[in-house]
């Protein structure tokens, strides 16, 4: 067979370019571009590390931030809390005040209403007692012929009242 008698010949040539080839990629891929490759995986990674812990301490930053304002917005609902029931407090003050004004009024014209109605009371049962006299006088007049005088017709109508 030819081929293999041409096997010895061309081996050796095959195996030249074959480690020439090898070699030069190695050169080429292995000492050229995997360092440059290796550096930019390197400089991803610190990149990410950086941009990672960046983040962290914005993250923090924010926390912090957050809860001093919560902290103001706390102190300023207890200060708003502070101010409505202070003024609650002041306004049941004044409708106290108030009240108690609008009572003393009420307790004066009341005073003043009961005297009028005492007045008008005893005045009405005095032109009662006047009426009932009269009464009294002209029906005694009537039935038994008799004058009687004015003042004991009165007398009679008081002691009547009072008893009745």
């Amino acid at each position: 067979m030819p081929q293999i008698a041409q096997l010895a010949e061309t081996y050796s040539s095959q195996i030249f370019w074959l480690l020439l080839i090898f070699g030069a990629l190695f050169f080429i891929v292995g000492r050229g571009m995997v360092p440059k490759v290796v550096d930019t995986v390197s400089q991803r990674d610190t990149q990410i590390a950086s941009d990672l812990a960046a983040a962290q301490a914005a993250r923090e930053q924010a926390d912090r931030e957050e809860e001093a304002w919560r902290l103001r917005e706390n102190a300023s609902r207890a200060n708003a809390q502070a101010l409505v029931a202070e003024a609650k407090a002041e306004a049941g003050r004044r409708n106290e005040t108030r009240l108690s004004e609008a009572q003393t009024r009420f307790d004066a014209q009341l005073a003043d209403a009961d005297a009028r109605i005492g007045a008008s009371r005893d005045q009405a049962l005095s032109e009662i007692e006047t009426v009932a006299a009269e009464a009294a006088q002209d029906i005694v007049h009537r039935l038994a012929g008799v004058q009687v005088p004015a003042a004991q017709a009165q007398a009679a109508v008081k002691e009547a009242m009072h008893h009745g």
